[in-house]
């Protein structure tokens, strides 16, 4: 999901990364981090809570359909499998260790377990995106694989006893917005991204506020999480397949207005969607100490001039954290190089051995 913005090239010619999605992760990511900082200040303002609720229900669905757009040509060819260990797998494990870890002895919590079965906080991501992709030859196969989803999704909100394994709730509520990616080509994203979109967008968020405003007190906006059934959440079971037709819509919609807002062009920030994997492991540790430390408990902060800041500053620190030098410090952990985990396959060193040029004299001395 996090690095996969490239655009096709000749052979030989190296790939160019497209300013739209590297633009649209970099902007999603600053939306998620602006989340998390507003969610002990919400309480307070109404129309922070409005927010809130607008930007929960299209970010996590933006970069969901993005990943499963780039997730197209997935296959169980070696090194692609490769990759999903070395960018998926490992970082998952270790931050879902470091997390873990952080919450049962910095935030005191010393019966907390530590499990790769149960993501959590940020690392559900990770874990739903290895499910996906595994799963992807599968859902390229069936006929109408968006209908599909979509079923799976609403009976998983119907089923509570999932239970927190690998927080499969998430994964399939969340499923219909990668299979969406899976299922979209270019020119898709194309048609959002006009001028008549771009100005009809405008009413769209405006509405959307509205609604969210007028949502506050009526409605659990632990819906927009997707990690429980509708029976968990208070409700009947028949709301829950309700929701999740009533927001796919409403997160496609908004998701829309999103892209068609994006930049297309290379902006000063475009460079940084290449790094939001970083961003987003690596903010949750700051969201949770500002919590347990109480940087946020102080009352101005929880006025109009206070809640400008801290959004200021979470976009400022998530920003930070997408740079070239932080993802130097933590590539061990996010990009690890591991070739001598992996044996070598005989059908890639054969396509290696094509690509490389024929030095001179080679050709004589093979014919000799």
């Amino acid at each position: 999901m996090f690095r996969t913005a490239s655009s096709p090239s000749a052979p030989g010619v190296p790939k160019q990364r497209d300013a739209f999605f590297d633009n649209a992760k970099y902007l999603a990511i600053v939306l998620v981090a602006m989340g998390h900082a507003w969610e002990p200040l919400k309480g307070d303002s109404r129309i922070l809570e409005a927010a809130y609720t607008v930007v929960y229900s299209f970010h996590m669905p933006a970069f969901i359909i993005i990943s499963g757009y780039f997730s197209r040509s997935f296959d169980m060819r070696p090194d692609r499998l490769r990759r999903l260990v070395t960018g998926v797998v490992v970082p998952y494990v270790v931050f879902e260790t470091a997390y873990s870890l952080y919450h049962k002895y910095f935030e005191n919590d010393p019966g907390h377990p530590i499990s790769l079965l149960d993501p959590w906080y940020l690392t559900w991501f990770l874990c739903a995106l290895f499910v996906w992709r595994m799963a992807t030859p599968v859902l390229k196969l069936i006929r109408w694989p968006l209908p599909f989803a979509l079923g799976l999704a609403m009976l998983a909100s119907v089923t509570p006893s999932i239970g927190d394994d690998l927080d499969l709730q998430r994964v399939l509520q969340f499923l219909p917005y990668f299979v969406l990616g899976l299922c979209m080509k270019a020119e898709h994203f194309h048609m959002v991204r006009t001028r008549t979109v771009r100005i009809l967008a405008v009413p769209l968020f405006a509405a959307a506020l509205a609604v969210g405003w007028w949502a506050v007190p009526r409605m659990n906006t632990a819906w927009f999480y997707h990690r429980d059934a509708a029976q968990q959440l208070g409700a009947p079971w028949w709301a829950g397949p309700v929701m999740v037709l009533a927001m796919f819509g409403c997160s496609l919609l908004l998701t829309a207005c999103f892209f068609a807002w994006t930049p297309r062009r290379t902006m000063w920030f475009t460079a940084l969607g290449a790094g939001t994997l970083y961003g987003y492991l690596l903010h949750g540790f700051l969201v949770k100490a500002a919590a347990h430390e109480g940087w946020l408990d102080a009352a101005w902060l929880h006025r109009p001039l206070g809640e400008i800041l801290v959004t200021a500053v979470a976009a400022v620190v998530v920003t930070l954290l997408c740079t070239k030098p932080v993802q130097r410090v933590f590539r061990f952990a996010m990009e690890p190089r591991m070739e001598w985990a992996f044996k070598q396959d005989a059908a890639e060193l054969a396509r290696e051995r094509q690509q490389q040029p024929e030095r001179p004299g080679q050709r004589e001395k093979v014919l000799a």
